[in-house]
């Protein structure tokens, strides 16, 4: 669908280096999630990993294939791709940290292995999609799987991001972060004052003299 003109094995690796982008991506968004979770909140970027990750996932499923739009196709989505790994990739970092720092300090790490879940969570329901789609398949022809059957799993990420958004915007901002000393506003310098004697100093001609020549 995305790389009908190249030979059968060249179009399967094709499309596991498609897949493989979106890894590469993940320490990148790593490192600039991490840099502006510290600085704007945990909360505010887990928000919008999700809406990235997921806005990403439902365009695929909307996406054109090579028979509408030509090698347009799979450059979109390698694009879209790319940018689910960047936003997992401050995802996963985000969720672990915002729930550790919920948590208890007795059971901090045992709160901490729950984000963990998420990813075998996930295989695990794309699993089941998957073979119920299977299941149906004795009851959709070859050509309606390839038109619009295989969609059905990426446009039903919708009602997770959905979800996932609600519950997002429901959680407070994790109380260390609102602790953080680098959030406390730095007192501002009170403006130098000039001492007694400079004051009585600067109106002299001997003073006046000395800045001139200096």
């Amino acid at each position: 669908m995305f790389f009908p003109e190249s030979d059968p094995l060249v179009g399967t690796l094709l499309s596991f280096l498609t897949y493989a982008v979106g890894f590469a991506a993940r320490p990148l968004g790593a490192l600039v999630f991490g840099h502006y979770g510290d600085r704007l909140g945990r909360k505010k970027l887990l928000v919008l990993s999700l809406l990235m990750m997921g806005g990403a996932t439902f365009a695929i499923g909307l996406l054109p294939t090579h028979a509408t739009i030509g090698t347009a196709a799979p450059v979109l989505l390698t694009v879209l791709r790319l940018v689910q790994g960047f936003a997992l990739g401050g995802e996963w970092g985000g969720a672990v940290l915002l729930v550790s720092e919920h948590g208890d300090a007795r059971r901090r790490g045992f709160w901490a292995s729950w984000p963990q879940t998420g990813a075998p969570a996930g295989q695990l329901l794309a699993t089941g999609v998957l073979s119920a789609l299977t299941a149906l398949s004795a009851l959709l022809s070859e050509s309606a799987f390839t038109s619009w059957g295989w969609r059905v799993p990426f446009l039903l990420s919708g009602v997770l991001v959905i979800v996932g958004l609600w519950i997002r915007l429901s959680v407070d901002e994790s109380p260390v972060f609102k602790e953080a000393p680098w959030r406390a506003p730095r007192p501002r310098r009170p403006p130098p004052r000039a001492s007694g004697r400079w004051r009585r100093c600067r109106w002299s001609p001997s003073c006046a003299t000395t800045g001139v020549t200096s």
